[in-house]
């Protein structure tokens, strides 16, 4: 199967089948053309594809006129910063996040930082699908600059965000699986810089995933292990490119991706940071409940970084991110960052005294979640959608919200279907108070979906 991915989230395909080098080389010279020829930086995340793949994408930034500047292996969030504080028009990631390595993407930067919003990204595909790209003559190509600095001008950001003193004085035990990803060569300093002990695995960005990249409860057996073995106070899992991460408590007990949003949406606003909290509709009610906890506002987005950072933006967020273990921290970058979040979850547990898990039993609502998938191919997957949403509001539900296919709410539960926008599926992801209330309304989305197809 011939999977390519063109949406708000970049373009994302698999490399020797839908991402080819001529698919790569034409999307460099739209971006090119789409940011007038200006200065663009690039980065990229570990897997094996990356330097085929940033090849031909600065060949056709370079045809296009643009002065390119690499800045090798580092954090998404890393490159975003750097873009933001440069002359750069704009900037491209690349990599593939969470998906196996035989996946890899291009993610685009418009100058502020931030991931083109959903009609930037409209323009660009049409640039592409017209191919009438601006073409450099010989006398106005640019030489290819690299800047290695970027990614430690980004954990010189992130100390200044939290109190490393704090932090330093609690003498925290701290494991973390990098994923040989991105992350591999910032994360353990970072931990060291806070005063951490740390014991890292998977930190050698030479050598293949160790597992899918996903920090998912799932993925986590390693480095749950290492924690139980090390005696570690808490764990972490980053990501290939630095934008999720998952968390390990003291126990080894693994509490699920949504709990880093919750945990970083605690902090920030325990802390006073003024403004709202932007989430996306998938994720957990717990948000939601701390946002009122402390009298803010929520605001409730599409799923992906792009519809995070802009809502995070124009509302003025405190705290904004997935329950995928994305995190925005807007005083410090307008990125989803496994980093960031890494030192603010330590600078909460320092300031509290508190264990992992106690914290969590203490503070955090607790909901159960249920997530299914469908496979389905994407040309299928609207009808399917747009029949879900003709059948209409069933008796249990308050209200839906159709911002990002069907989502049908309780004051007490929800269950949110959509289509994916990096995989051909069909997502069915239910959360209620119990367990047994999730699933059987997961099942019967699911059994609703099967039927449709």
């Amino acid at each position: 199967m011939r999977i390519l991915k063109l949406s708000a989230a970049g373009v994302r395909g698999i490399i020797g089948q839908a991402l080819t080098p001529q698919l790569l080389v034409n999307f460099g010279q739209a971006f090119g053309t789409y940011v007038e020829s200006g200065p663009v930086l690039i980065s990229r995340d570990t897997r094996q594809s990356g330097p085929m793949v940033a090849a031909t994408v600065t060949a056709g930034l370079m045809g296009a006129g643009c002065q390119v500047t690499d800045l090798g292996i580092c954090p998404t969030a890393a490159l975003q910063l750097a873009v933001r504080h440069s002359d750069a028009a704009g900037g491209i990631a690349i990599t593939a996040g969470h998906n196996d390595a035989s996946w890899n993407a291009l993610k685009f930067i418009r100058a502020d930082g931030i991931f083109l919003n959903p009609r930037q990204s409209e323009e660009l595909l049409d640039i592409y699908h017209q191919g009438e790209y601006i073409k450099a003559t010989w006398d106005e190509l640019k030489s290819l600059k690299s800047d290695p600095t970027a990614a430690q001008s980004h954990l010189e950001a992130i100390l200044q965000q939290v109190d490393q003193a704090q932090i330093a004085a609690a003498g925290l035990k701290v494991a973390v699986d990098c994923a040989n990803g991105a992350c591999s060569e910032y994360s353990p300093p970072l931990l060291e810089s806070l005063g951490c002990e740390v014991v890292a695995i998977n930190a050698e960005p030479h050598l293949p995933f160790p597992h899918p990249p996903e920090p998912s409860r799932v993925n986590l057996s390693q480095l749950r292990a290492l924690v139980r073995a090390a005696q570690a106070d808490v764990g972490f899992a980053h990501d290939a490119d630095g934008d999720r991460l998952g968390v390990v408590g003291a126990d080894g007990s693994a509490p699920g991706e949504e709990i880093t949003m919750c945990l970083c949406t605690e902090m920030i606003l325990r802390r006073g940071d003024p403004g709202s909290v932007v989430t996306n509709l998938s994720t957990t009610m717990a948000v939601r409940d701390l946002a009122r906890r402390y009298g803010r506002q929520l605001h409730t987005t599409p799923i992906g970084q792009a519809y995070i950072t802009e809502s995070a933006l124009n509302y003025g967020a405190a705290v904004a991110g997935e329950g995928s273990g994305g995190v925005v921290f807007p005083r410090l970058n307008y990125a989803h960052d496994s980093l960031a979040a890494m030192a603010h979850i330590l600078d909460l547990l320092a300031s509290t005294g508190a264990d992992l898990h106690q914290f969590i039993e203490d503070n955090i609502p607790r909901y159960a979640m249920c997530k299914e998938e469908v496979v389905c191919p994407t040309e299928q997957a609207y009808s399917v959608l747009e029949a879900i949403r003709s059948q209409g509001l069933p008796g249990w539900a308050e209200s839906r919200d159709l911002q990002d296919g069907v989502k049908l709410i309780a004051e007490d539960r929800w269950v949110h279907v959509r289509v994916s926008q990096t995989e051909p599926l069909i997502r069915v992801i239910a959360e209620a108070k119990d367990e047994p209330t999730a699933a059987a309304l997961a099942r019967e989305y699911v059994s609703r979906v099967r039927r449709l197809l």
